[in-house]
């Protein structure tokens, strides 16, 4: 079992909406949902109270949508003082949602008809639903991108590193499927970089030798670069391998120069499986490339695989391909 995933985007084009807007939603949210015996007064009816929690509901979801993409990521990294302020909106949302779930559970949902406190819980799930992905998928998104681009990233880099950071959670959420090695290929188009230029030549050829394209491999692919980045290992947690990538993008110098010319584009392959064919190793971790040990030139072409070439041998003699055994030796 395997999982593969892909990103290939445009440029965003929608607005960076306004975070200090949104922290006013929040607000008007909080105001919404009421706090203490506002939550749990006598006179106030199932469908008072439901339609008080859809007006939340539509309220925080207003807020998840505007912060989704790159153009929510931006508004969070630009004001960093409006995204400490969401934070605890979502943290006092949070709150009152589970105020009045112990309240429907202790003596509320007793006076409530069976078919009006479904009614209600199903308007706080949704409450809690809006809320989750504010503070769990939007704000840890916005995180993950600062924490990979550093300081001061460029537009570009932000566009980049959130379509890295796309990948990486899913590989996160696809471990399960397998977890033995897993990889991650950026191939960055219009990063800008004058490969003649010796110091950065210097740079690109030092980490194009791996004739296994291990982790940490770069290749030139005409006015493209290439990077490889992979984990593998016997034994582990879930999130380990990911744990690595993350830090071995996050470090790495060539990528971030390659990412800082305003044109720059990525374009993200990942991998995570169980190895069921060759031993645990980089070598033989997807995402892999077309290389020979003939090292003759030949177009480029990178992919990740799920399941078994069970005639891989086979098809090896009969085209004559020169593979690394390092990459389909079995243990």
């Amino acid at each position: 079992m395997c999982g593969i995933v892909g990103v290939v985007r445009r440029r965003a084009t929608r607005a960076v909406p306004d975070a200090a807007h949104l922290v006013e939603e929040l607000d008007r949210a909080l105001a919404t949902f009421g706090a203490g015996d506002d939550l749990t007064a006598d006179d106030l009816t199932a469908d008072e109270l439901a339609g008080r929690l859809a007006a939340v509901a539509a309220a925080v979801e207003t807020v998840d949508t505007a912060l989704r993409g790159v153009p929510g990521v931006r508004a969070l990294l630009g004001d960093p003082q409006a995204a400490v302020l969401v934070e605890d909106r979502v943290e006092q949302l949070t709150g009152r949602c589970d105020a009045l779930e112990r309240e429907l559970d202790d003596g509320l949902g007793t006076t409530l008809a069976a078919s009006s406190l479904e009614y209600v819980n199903a308007a706080l799930v949704r409450v809690r639903d809006a809320v989750w992905a504010v503070g769990r998928d939007r704000l840890r998104t916005a995180r993950e991108v600062a924490a990979l681009a550093g300081a001061d990233p460029s537009i570009a880099a932000i566009e980049a590193f959130h379509s890295v950071q796309v990948a990486l959670s899913a590989v996160d959420r696809l471990e399960v499927r397998g977890r033995d090695s897993a990889g991650i290929h950026l191939l960055v188009r219009g990063h800008g970089l004058d490969l003649a230029e010796p110091a950065i030549g210097r740079l690109v050829t030092a980490r194009a030798s791996d004739r296994l394209f291990a982790s940490g491999s770069v290749r030139a692919v005409g006015d493209q670069l290439a990077f490889v980045y992979k984990a593998a290992a016997e034994i582990g947690e879930l999130g380990d391998n990911t744990a690595v990538l993350r830090a071995a993008i996050r470090d790495d110098a060539l990528l971030h120069l390659a990412l800082a010319d305003d044109d720059a584009e990525v374009m993200v392959l990942g991998h995570t499986r169980w190895a069921s064919v060759g031993i645990i190793s980089e070598a033989n971790a997807h995402p892999l490339n077309h290389e020979e040990l003939d090292g003759e030139d030949r177009p480029y072409v990178v992919g990740a695989l799920n399941g078994d070439v069970d005639n891989y041998a086979d098809l090896k003699a009969l085209e004559g391909l020169q593979v690394a055994a390092e990459i389909t030796t079995y243990a």
